[in-house]
């Protein structure tokens, strides 16, 4: 059963500017580059975004300057986690207020909560606020992992809930969380926490959040309408391309990604501490990388999609 929220999940970065304040107006440009360029919806700020760099107030502006930005082209997530239940609860009422489609959440970090603790935190978070829910399942980074049994109540209470990022990484936990929604005939999409969508997409995941759409739009694309349309062959070219990317992205992540930003023309400043910029050798290395794999050839340059590439991604695709 295909959910209307399958597809690339865009994630952008936080741009700063020279003195370290948000850049808000380079955010709005890389909103705009992300659904010109075909992703199906945005989640602003993950940690990729430097979610847990950024005061209240910048995360209650960006999720402002969001909804402004996308203009009701793709639906708008405005990730919300706190440890603190009551201080999710607030910048959901904020974001939805503003326009939000709704928010992504994690579970309650720190607290080791039980099960029924865990459950309570998402359902009075999301009922507070009135949006769709992208459950978020990260147990490295929060020591709790959302059991299947979690996630059925959640599934049973929750009809906002949409779609659930996987952040595990684990081909066993993942085929669950499917098996899960089909078994309950729910229209929820299953993302990978990354592009590995050649493995996902056959046991029934629906897209993924992307960690290369803003250095790879096309690259990104062209892997999910490869698996969507079960064109196995040139998934696995594809995705031994994107793992090699991911591998240089995902290298003292974000400020790798801010820098291929800039060698392709789309500056965003450098990232806030403890986060350190790349060094030499690893521009070197960043720089050689998007060379071989053709980075800088094929995909745009700037900020707005050459030719009518957004509009190619955006064509209807086969169900997954």
């Amino acid at each position: 059963m295909k959910s209307s929220y399958a597809g690339i999940v865009g994630a952008p970065v936080t741009p700063f500017k020279s003195d370290n304040t948000v850049d808000y107006e380079t955010f709005a440009k890389q909103v705009n580059f992300l659904v010109e360029n075909g992703v199906s919806l945005i989640a602003h700020p993950m940690h990729i975004g430097e979610s847990v760099n950024l005061t209240d107030g910048e995360r209650r502006e960006l999720a402002r300057v969001l909804v402004s930005a996308a203009a009701g082209r793709v639906p708008t997530f405005v990730h919300v986690s706190f440890a603190g239940t009551d201080l999710a609860m607030d910048l959901a009422r904020h974001s939805v207020k503003a326009g939000a489609t709704g928010i992504v959440l994690m579970a309650p970090y720190h607290w080791r909560s039980g099960p029924q603790a865990i459950v309570e935190h998402f359902v009075s978070v999301t009922e507070a606020c009135g949006g769709k829910l992208i459950v978020y399942n990260n147990p490295k980074a929060t020591n709790v992992d959302l059991n299947m049994d979690v996630l059925e109540q959640l599934m049973d209470r929750l009809p906002g809930f949409v779609a659930i990022k996987d952040a595990t990484f684990h081909m066993e936990t993942f085929t669950d969380i499917c098996e899960l929604i089909a078994r309950k005939s729910k229209q929820i999409a299953a993302y990978t926490g990354i592009e590995y969508l050649l493995t996902s997409v056959p046991v029934g995941g629906q897209g993924c959040f992307s960690a290369c759409s803003e250095v790879a739009p096309r690259l990104t694309a062209g892997l999910y309408q490869a698996c969507a349309r079960g064109d196995t062959a040139q998934a696995r070219e594809l995705q031994f391309k994107v793992r090699r990317l991911l591998k240089v992205v995902m290298h003292n992540y974000p400020a790798t990604i801010k820098y291929a930003m800039e060698l392709l023309g789309r500056p965003v400043g450098t990232t806030r501490r403890p986060i350190l910029p790349p060094t030499a050798e690893e521009k070197a290395w960043v720089k050689a990388e998007l060379t071989a794999l053709g980075v800088f050839e094929n995909e745009p340059q700037g900020w707005h999609a050459q030719g009518t590439q957004g509009e190619r991604v955006n064509e209807q695709l086969p169900a997954v």
